[in-house]
């Protein structure tokens, strides 16, 4: 995979890590495999895998098909926003 031209800020990457812990930890709290998962969302398991390490960020509507699977509302897999003023 090339390199990326531009890398991403830390505070973006964080974010991804966040998401992908969130959904891994989910899934396994369901029972679910990562095979079991990408079942439900209709894709392949490498892209559970890529989603759950954040080496790819999901789509939107991908989003929605992993909450809609795990049985969770899709801001629930975002990490949380600090809203904190001066920020």
């Amino acid at each position: 995979m090339p390199a990326r031209r531009h890398p991403r800020p830390d505070w973006i990457r964080q974010e991804q890590v966040t998401l992908g812990t969130r959904i891994a930890a989910r899934r396994r709290d369901l029972g679910l495999s990562q095979d079991q998962l990408a079942d439900l969302m209709g894709v392949e398991r490498r892209t559970v895998q890529r989603y759950e390490r954040a080496v790819t960020d999901p789509r939107y509507a991908d989003l929605l098909l992993i909450a809609r699977a795990l049985d969770v509302h899709p801001a629930d897999l975002l990490p949380p926003r600090d809203d904190s003023p001066g920020q």
